[in-house]
């Protein structure tokens, strides 16, 4: 499959949500796809993502929180996994796509083209439910499933290492935190009122 059929597909669940993904081949096919202010493209902070996600989603309980990561980042940021589990947020969504390779930064292959399974240690840290779906379809219905819950979920989705024609995007990053800074206050409003 392919990271940006599977973004297509997820495209419409990512409307009302707050949604963290890391720079690069992930984020430029988001963007081509359709910036939206509740989208943060973390920049400079590999492996952080899935920690910023998190925070909020302890912060803001009430609003439902998807990160999309890689497989490189995730590996360089391995006990967020613990450290999610031992938290348990409902309301976040960890979405990993391992295409096996480090693609935005020169390609070179991550431990999971040698064996290591992402889905295997998401369950071994005790997140309460890990999925794994490598088709459009089986994505698009273990999204709806996770949102639909109320439990910490990890998806695992392999994906081809193919990458975007250009990573260019027309939003300056720093519009981009000035945006979705914006938008957590305007959703933290409309719980008061």
């Amino acid at each position: 499959m392919l990271r940006a059929d599977a973004l297509q597909t997820i495209y419409p669940e990512l409307e009302n949500r707050i949604v963290v993904t890391i720079m690069g081949a992930v984020a430029a096919e988001l963007y081509t796809l359709g910036h939206r202010p509740n989208f943060f493209y973390l920049e400079h902070a590999m492996g952080l993502a899935s920690s910023m996600g998190l925070g909020i989603a302890l912060s803001m309980p009430e609003h439902k929180v998807i990160v999309i990561d890689g497989d490189g980042s995730l590996l360089m940021n391995l006990g967020t996994l613990s450290t999610m589990a031992r938290y348990k947020p409902g309301n976040l969504l960890h979405i990993v796509f391992d295409n096996e390779s480090l693609l935005s930064v020169g390609g070179f292959p991550t431990a999971t083209s040698t064996g290591t399974d992402l889905a295997g240690i998401a369950r071994a840290s005790g997140v309460p439910s890990v999925m794994e779906a490598n088709t459009s379809e089986s994505l698009k219905a273990s999204v709806s499933e996770a949102l639909a819950s109320n439990r910490l979920t990890t998806i695992i989705s392999k994906v081809e290492a193919i990458g975007p024609k250009s990573f260019h995007m027309d939003l300056p990053l720093l519009e981009n935190r000035f945006q979705f800074k914006r938008c957590l206050e305007a959703l933290q409003r409309q719980l008061k009122t």
